[in-house]
C-alpha cells in the first residue's frame, strides 16, 4: 500500500559501536527518503567512528575497524545528511528508542543544531509489538512472506522497513490510518521531552525528572530548590540531547528564550 505523504519521510536505520546513546557512535547508516508522489532516494554510508568497534558489536552488522578506517567521520557528512532529511518525517525499527536519539546525539557532537522535534516519528517496531510480537525478520516475513537476507546490514533493515509498515497499511486497513500524524502517535510509546527519557512530561504537561532522587518533581522545581543540581547534569555523562533540553528550560525559566 503506498503511504499517503503531506511531506517526504525518511526510513533509516543505523549500526553502531553500541547501544549507549551517550557514548557510542554510528559505524553505517542508510536511508530511504520516500516523497509524496512516490519517488524514492536511498543513501547508505559507512563511517568512521574515531574509536574502536567491539567485537560483540561486529558479531552483529559484521563491521570491523578496517572497514572504516579509510571512510569520513561524521562530522565530514553531518551537514550534508542534515540537508537531506531536512523537512522530512522519521521513520525506522525500534527508531524511537535507539535510532533517533543516537543520530540526534551524533548531530550535536559535531555542532549540527538539527532539530528532531519538529518532524513525526513512526517507529514500525511499536507498531508490530503492539499487533503482533516479533523480531524485524520475524515481521518481513509475517508481513512480506519474504526472508531477510543481510539483516543487520543497515539498507537491508531500512528497506525491509518501509516494505513491512506498507504490509502493515494492508493487513490492519481499517485499524490503522494511512497517515503519518496517526502512526506518529501510534508508535510512540513515550511521554519524553528528551529523546533518552531522563526527563518527561507529566499528565499536565509539565516536564519531571524521570529517575533517581527527583523522580517526579517538576524541572524547574528541581533547579529552584537544588542550584548545584544542573551543573551536576551538565557535567555528567547523561545524552547531550538530555543536557540541550535542560538548558533550555532553565533558560526559558530566566525569560531568556521563547
Amino acid at each position: 500500500m503506498k503511504l499517503k505523504l503531506t511531506c517526504p519521510i525518511v526510513f533509516f536505520d543505523l549500526e553502531t559501536t553500541g547501544i549507549n546513546i551517550a557514548k557510542d557512535k554510528i559505524v553505517e547508516i542508510s536511508v530511504l527518503k520516500i516523497h509524496p508522489n512516490g519517488k524514492e532516494e536511498q543513501r547508505t554510508l559507512r563511517i568512521n567512528p574515531e574509536m574502536h568497534i567491539p567485537e560483540q558489536a561486529t558479531a552483529i552488522h559484521g563491521i570491523k575497524d578496517e572497514d572504516v578506517k579509510d571512510c569520513p567521520v561524521f562530522k565530514e557528512v553531518a551537514k550534508e545528511l542534515a540537508r537531506f532529511i531536512e523537512g522530512c518525517d522519521l521513520g525506522g525499527y525500534n527508531s524511537n528508542r535507539f535510532d533517533i536519539p543516537l543520530l540526534a546525539e551524533e548531530f550535536l557532537r559535531v555542532g549540527v543544531d538539527f532539530d528532531m522535534r519538529r518532524r513525526r516519528f513512526v517507529d514500525v517496531q511499536t507498531i508490530f509489538h503492539k499487533m503482533e510480537q516479533r523480531t524485524l525478520s520475524a515481521a518481513y516475513r509475517f508481513y512480506c512472506d519474504k526472508n531477510l537476507e543481510d539483516a543487520h546490514t543497515a539498507a537491508a533493515d531500512t528497506l525491509a522497513t518501509y516494505e513491512v509498515l506498507q504490509s502493515q497499511l494492508e493487513r490492519y486497513e481499517g485499524q490503522l490510518e494511512n497517515d503519518i500524524t496517526f502512526l506518529s502517535k501510534f508508535s510512540s510509546q513515550s511521554n519524553n521531552a528528551d529523546f533518552a527519557g531522563f526527563i518527561v512530561y507529566d499528565e499536565n504537561g509539565v516536564e519531571v525528572f524521570n529517575f533517581g532522587k527527583n523522580k517526579g518533581v517538576p524541572v524547574l522545581q528541581v533547579l529552584k530548590e537544588q542550584p548545584g543540581y544542573f551543573a551536576w547534569m551538565l557535567n555528567s555523562e547523561f545524552p547531550l540531547y538530555t543536557k540541550k533540553i535542560l538548558t533550555e528550560i532553565k533558560l526559558r525559566s530566566a525569560g531568556l528564550m521563547k
